[in-house]
């Protein structure tokens, strides 16, 4: 601290991936920066969501992929290895430790106040440290909230007493449940009903809406992982709502789950991954003018457009521009540049794609769901783009007509969707589904905020036999169309 007084140019309340690159980003800046966090720097990415979902998923897929590999289907036909996925599972969160974290915190010569904090005020911080004690921090020149998101539970009697799973006790589980209700259709859902059912899990996916899975991606992907679960034995309904849930011998008993149409399903545990919610609550949002328990709108730098005089900004999950680790951590480039050129009075590089621009938060988002088939994206999907009167090409292929994808595997299934923005000659949107296309997505990314001419993009030549030469494929299927 500066001396007695707490005082910082810049004070960070959340240290999870979006907080920790905003205060390194201000730090390297030039700005004294001190971080405040309650639970394990790193936050819910490092030990509740991707990294362990991931180390979950991982040997699923794996498995997946080499059933699809001549030489390779015996060596894998028995069940996975759940002690050794778990204890993979426990290295890739670190144990739940972050000592790592802490020292890398120290390496950037960030500050770090453990406990509670909350706004007192305008560029006002207290925290309650666990010990009892009150720390007060003033911002010099701006606040920085990235607390993120918590789950959020529809209203339903008695599900608090019910203790149903949320994300964390999905990925941390250390246990196999033998049956296992999934309340849900979004990527939380898609993937841990995958991992748990590769996990020796019979489970349940109930889905209140009847657009399909993954409904805010292009339908052909969601219908491609409906496929595949139903495949590996996942119950899948739609347009199914929970009514009502109870334990009806206590806690630890089986879990009677009450739907819509009045049927009755029994499970050893139930799983809400029904959205998110943000974690706003309890952060003194009520000391500044602004409702507990919001999202904080933000302007294209970050700033909370409700706060007049501009010193506090939302950063990550909180904004609710992207609800993905990496764009916030993106998000958090972007405002510590901002911030640190604001504090020096210096002009801002605003224009689109610039320094200072989230240009990407609209135009160029990458998303991967984790599934079996992998679904990547970026940019616009075809409903977004008729929806918002963009005028796009949509040019569609069979990703397993690839030399690539054919060497990958035996029976490859996946497809390839790219609009192709009419009056530019830009690719806008991008989504692959299959084996292997996680790392494709970057050249997608790259093609959208390059915004690089459709022309130019012939000159990119794809190894071959590699699964990107699906991008060669694309192009002569948009180049051969009758009429251009």
């Amino acid at each position: 601290m500066d001396g007695t007084s707490g005082a910082y140019d810049m004070v960070v309340l959340g240290a999870g991936p979006a907080g920790e690159n905003l205060a390194e980003r201000t730090r390297a800046a030039g700005l004294t920066t001190v971080i405040v966090e309650n639970e394990l720097l790193g936050g819910e990415c490092s030990f509740w969501a991707c990294e362990p979902s991931k180390a979950l998923l991982r040997p699923v897929v794996a498995r997946a992929d080499a059933r699809r590999v001549p030489g390779l289907r015996r060596a894998v036909e028995g069940p996975l290895d759940v002690p050794a996925v778990f204890a993979h599972r426990d290295k890739m969160s670190a144990y739940w430790q972050d000592d790592d974290q802490v020292e890398w915190l120290n390496s950037v010569s960030v500050d770090l106040v453990r406990g509670h904090g909350r706004l007192d005020g305008p560029r006002q911080v207290v925290v309650e440290t666990a010990d009892g004690e009150t720390v007060r921090l003033t911002a010099r020149h701006a606040v920085g909230v990235c607390t993120g998101t918590v789950t959020a539970f529809p209203d339903l009697p008695g599900l608090e007493q019910v203790r149903p799973w949320t994300n964390r006790d999905a990925t941390a589980a250390r246990h196999v449940p033998d049956r296992l209700v999934v309340v849900g259709g979004g990527v939380v859902a898609v993937e841990m009903a995958t991992a748990w059912q590769a996990l020796g899990c019979q489970v349940t996916m109930l889905v209140r809406g009847d657009k399909g899975l993954l409904n805010r991606m292009e339908p052909f992907a969601g219908e491609m992982v409906a496929d595949a679960l139903r495949a590996a034995g996942t119950d899948l309904r739609f347009g199914t709502s929970v009514t009502a849930v109870a334990r009806e011998d206590g806690a630890g008993s089986p879990v009677r789950i009450t739907l819509d149409d009045g049927e009755s399903l029994v499970a050893d545990e139930i799983l809400f991954a029904t959205g998110r919610a943000p974690h706003t609550a309890d952060i003194g949002l009520e000391t500044i003018g602004l409702p507990p328990g919001d999202w904080l709108t933000v302007d294209d730098s970050y700033r909370v457009t409700d706060i007049a005089d501009g010193w506090l900004y939302a950063v990550g999950d909180v904004n609710h521009r992207a609800l993905m680790t990496h764009q916030g951590k993106y998000q958090a480039r972007i405002a510590g540049a901002v911030i640190g050129a604001r504090a020096k009075g210096e002009p801002l590089d605003d224009g689109r794609w610039g320094r200072h621009a989230s240009t990407a938060d609209s135009a160029a988002v990458p998303q991967v769901v984790f599934s079996e088939p992998e679904v990547t994206s970026v940019g616009l999907t075809t409903r977004e783009a008729e929806r918002t009167g963009r005028r796009v090409d949509v040019v569609d292929y069979d990703i397993g007509r690839v030399a690539g994808a054919v060497q990958y595997a035996d029976g490859y299934r996946g497809r390839a969707r790219v609009l192709i923005d009419v009056d530019r000659g830009t690719v806008v949107g991008v989504t692959f589904v299959g084996p292997g296309t996680q790392e494709l997505l970057y050249s997608a990314t790259v093609v959208i905020a390059s915004e690089a001419p459709v022309e130019r993009l012939w000159h990119a030549v794809p190894a071959f036999p590699t699964i990107s030469e699906v991008w060669l494929r694309i192009l002569e299927t948009y180049r051969d169309r009758p009429g251009r």
